[in-house]
């Protein structure tokens, strides 16, 4: 009974489930790759060594960055990786004092996470009314205890930094490091590079963002890139002998050598054109907090007809994501980001083809008509369904792993 991304749209906002295209699956599990083992001589594995270098050269290309290691295995790993790598930087220059992060209000939940591991303090900035870093209450968080920022850009909203370059100035100029979250990577493959954004480390999403789907927790792999200032620090990072998840790079480097130099530099533009085009065509019912182009992907902030009335309560975004299991469409993300109280935040991606989105859009139409007419048909969906509303929080706290 689960979703299958092959079989079904999958629309999460803020987690790129990608297609997996058949090919890679089979070149992954090829017995010359799959027979590998991590103890063998390192002259038995020259093959696997030139996937390995010629993937860091492709995503040096793509991101502007100067060297990669695989050795991270998740996008939250890399993280942690990255903001070592910033912390030896700073150390290695004799800058101990430098021992604050500031964080976007709008981040992704694992950045402060990623930084209070790392022995970090966390400062949150506030995003504008424009759902972008607001400079000017960033300018007083500046100073000789920070270590960097971390950005995620398009940011959580799906929206472009268009300050970026602001933004690099103010930070290095104090004297921090801007590190740069993958997870949203997708709408700038083949057009614009993190590192040329002034970025000096960041981690890529492999499994998000390079056709490796990640439901059910894995595979994953999160590599960190660095801009030549930190190679030295990368050096260090190189003390084991294993080299990450494997397969998830094979997957990647047969991903981007059947787009191809050209072919590549589609990806990011189709991301966007898929993503404005849902948002465009349903603006009329959903409320759009931030009327502006998005990148790959956007949030709203519930119905905009609820059918609340007297005595009868208004259809939620819960409600929505509920009936659209009904019609055969897995939910997109929900009450994510924390800004706004309905959140419903869709991402397509570049790979859903024309007839799946006007199917998507039809149904989230249909969705919102009967939700003003007949909110009690959302509250009490799904209707198609094996089990309609399980305690989730109970199933998160106390999961049963075998089925009776």
């Amino acid at each position: 009974m689960n979703f299958g991304v092959d079989t079904g749209f999958y629309p999460l906002g803020s987690c790129t489930m990608k297609y997996n295209p058949k090919i890679n699956e089979e070149i992954a599990s090829h017995p010359a790759f799959a027979g590998l083992h991590p103890l063998q001589p390192e002259s038995t594995v020259k093959g696997a060594k030139e996937v390995e270098e010629g993937l860091g050269k492709a995503l040096c290309a793509i991101t502007g960055m100067k060297a990669f290691t695989f050795l991270p295995c998740a996008g939250a790993h890399g993280e942690l990786t990255g903001l070592m790598l910033i912390r030896e930087y700073h150390l290695a220059h004799g800058d101990t004092a430098r021992t604050k992060v500031i964080v976007p209000d709008s981040a992704h939940g694992t950045n402060p996470a990623s930084a209070n591991v790392c022995g970090l303090e966390i400062v949150e900035v506030k995003s504008g009314a424009n759902g972008l870093v607001d400079v000017e209450s960033l300018k007083p968080l500046l100073g000789p205890d920070i270590a960097a920022i971390m950005l995620t850009n398009p940011n959580t909203l799906g929206l472009f930094e268009r300050e970026i370059g602001e933004i690099a100035k103010l930070v290095h100029g104090c004297g921090g490091l801007l590190y740069y979250d993958g997870a949203n990577m997708n709408p700038l493959i083949g057009k614009v590079r993190p590192g040329d954004m002034g970025f000096d480390v960041l981690h890529l999403n492999l499994h998000k963002s390079f056709s490796t789907p990640h439901g059910g927790g894995g595979p994953g792999s999160g590599p960190v890139g660095v801009a030549e200032r930190l190679l030295p620090c990368l050096q260090n990072v190189h003390t084991s002998g294993f080299h990450g998840n494997f397969g998830v790079m094979l997957r990647a480097y047969a991903y981007i050598l059947m787009l191809g130099r050209e072919n590549v530099k589609m990806v990011g533009p189709l991301a966007t054109l898929a993503a404005n085009y849902i948002k465009e065509s349903l603006k009329d019912d959903y409320k759009l907090p931030i009327p502006s182009v998005c990148k790959h992907e956007f949030v709203f902030d519930g119905l905009i007809n609820d059918g609340a009335r007297d005595g009868v309560a208004g259809a939620t975004t819960l409600d929505v994501a509920k009936r659209l299991l009904d019609y055969g469409f897995h939910a997109p993300t929900i009450y994510f980001p924390l800004l706004f109280h309905q959140a419903l935040m869709i991402e397509p991606t570049e790979t859903e083809s024309l007839e799946t989105l006007d199917a998507f859009i039809d149904v989230m139409h249909r969705i919102a008509e009967e939700a003003a007419k007949d909110p009690e048909m959302l509250h009490s969906a799904p209707h198609n369904a094996p089990i309609g509303r399980p305690d989730e929080t109970t199933a998160a706290r106390q999961p049963v792993l075998k089925y009776e």
